[in-house]
């Protein structure tokens, strides 16, 4: 169980962290972060991570595909650790 705390701590951190540099470089006109790279990351576990740095610096909000899939990814990770705690015991949901 405290694997799985340390995991998705930090792809939740590392999701954020894309999310924030993406934001800078479109700020700086740079080469940006692959939307593929910020969704595999999302879907990796870190949706959480991803949402909050949306919301925070307001990125990718307008994009259908951030806007509905990230929250819906977010959700989706809800649901599986729910079940998974209730399956191992570790929540009396």
């Amino acid at each position: 169980m405290e694997l799985l705390i340390c995991y998705l701590l930090g792809i939740n951190l590392i999701a954020f962290l894309l999310f924030a540099v993406d934001k800078w470089k479109a700020v700086q006109h740079r080469f940006r972060i692959r939307e593929s790279v910020l969704l595999g990351a999302a879907a990796a576990g870190g949706a959480f991570g991803g949402l909050l740095a949306m919301r925070l610096f307001r990125h990718k909000t307008k994009k259908p595909r951030f806007a509905w899939g990230i929250p819906a990814m977010f959700a989706f990770h809800i649901v599986i650790l729910l079940y998974a705690g209730r399956i191992l015991g570790v929540l009396a949901v």
